[in-house]
């Protein structure tokens, strides 16, 4: 028997596709963003204490104490957002989980969300779920003002409409590592006043932002904070992606509607993992050195890029660096991402895989590199390039 679908239009994804490319040609795998090491010994083994000290049952579904307590602390001390631990903050199953009970506790039939591209792929079937229509607006490449791509905020301003209901966000930005500036900040202020338009901030990639650069949450603006639900993860600060735990922070009166949906999509999330995070994260050393970790990692590989013939794009943050290949070839970023798997041996992700296909694609000649791996990995990955 048939049923209708919901989301027609969504079939395997790329990087599930570009990871199964690469085990079948044995490739280096740069494409999927997750580390390729273990988390440290130390938080391995208070899940374990954790599990032995019996924290194996439900435990209370907007998550553990001690660990919204920690995420108060953090919030506060990094971005002076002063959140209540029983009322404005929530543990969720990854950040995704996050993003679709936020999606789906805001949104409605007809309701307008505007998506700034390149865009992580969970937003579009987010809004459709609700039974919203997202709207795309696409950052501007790099030019001789931007080192990165760019957000035109006149370009969003000019989207908004009456059936605009929420604007989502992702910065630091996967898959460009562009980052908020104040002037950026100043721009969604302006945007959103006077109106009752909601903000999504997907901040997953807040601790790996890289020297000189700083993380500008919109949890820092008095004026946004009241609007908006902001995201991160666990799985990113501490390299455990598998274990989905992130959270949301969200004013009491969205915090309600989120966790309505959150307690029927997961209901919770596991017990062990909750209270090992929260006693690891007390050391803020846990997340304030991440920078400097990554920053090593996107060094070698920026490096080793620089002696082929890509040529690599400025990352200020998160674990990923965009090179352009068209010094190299002409075919479309998907040819050339298959193209490099099965006769070069190494696995990326093609950056059109962030847009939305209702359009034209941008013909940028871009690649998407992961460099949350070991040192090791990425230097095989380099000297299999050099040969391009």
């Amino acid at each position: 028997m048939d049923i209708t679908s919901k989301l027609p239009n969504v079939g395997t994804t790329i990087f599930t596709t570009m990871s199964k490319m690469a085990i079948d040609y044995k490739a280096i795998n740069l494409g999927q963003g997750f580390p390729d090491f273990n988390p440290s010994d130390k938080l391995i083994n208070l899940v374990t204490r954790a599990m032995r000290e019996g924290y194996n049952q439900y435990p209370y579904m907007p998550g553990v104490t001690p660990l919204r307590e920690v995420i108060k602390q953090k919030v506060k001390k990094l971005y002076n957002a002063d959140y209540d631990v029983e009322k404005e903050i929530t543990v969720t199953s990854g950040a995704t989980e996050a993003i679709m009970a936020a999606v789906l506790a805001c949104m409605g039939h007809g309701d307008e969300a505007i998506v700034i591209e390149p865009s992580y792929d969970a937003y579009e079937p987010a809004i459709r779920l609700a039974g919203g229509k997202p709207v795309f607006v696409r950052m501007m490449p790099p030019d001789d003002q931007h080192n990165t791509f760019w957000v035109n905020w006149n370009h969003v301003a000019a989207l908004v409409t009456s059936k605009t209901k929420l604007i989502i966000l992702n910065f630091p930005n996967n898959p460009t590592g562009a980052i908020m500036s104040v002037e950026d900040l100043d721009a969604i202020e302006a945007i959103v006043l006077n109106t009752k338009i909601l903000l999504l901030s997907d901040e997953v990639y807040e601790h790996i932002v890289f020297k000189p650069h700083k993380h500008l949450s919109v949890a820092s603006r008095p004026n946004l904070i009241d609007r908006s639900f902001i995201i991160s993860s666990f799985g990113k600060t501490t390299h455990t992606t598998g274990w989905k735990v992130g959270y949301c922070c969200a004013p009491e009166k969205l915090t309600k509607e989120l966790r309505k949906v959150h307690q029927f999509l997961v209901f919770t999330v596991p017990s062990p993992f909750q209270y090992a995070l929260a006693e690891y994260t007390q050391d803020a050393t846990t997340y304030l050195e991440l920078p400097n970790f990554y920053q090593q990692k996107r060094d070698l590989l920026q490096e080793g890029l620089n002696q082929t013939n890509f040529k690599t794009l400025s990352c200020p943050s998160t674990f990923f660096l965009l090179a352009d290949y068209r010094d190299i070839s002409n075919k479309s970023d998907d040819d050339f991402a298959i193209w490099l798997t099965q006769k070069q041996g190494v696995t990326v992700i093609p950056v059109t895989a962030f847009y939305n296909k209702s359009q034209p694609l941008p013909n940028l000649g871009l690649i998407r590199f992961c460099f949350a791996k070991q040192d090791d990995t990425l230097t095989q990955a380099i000297e299999r390039l050099k040969s391009l």
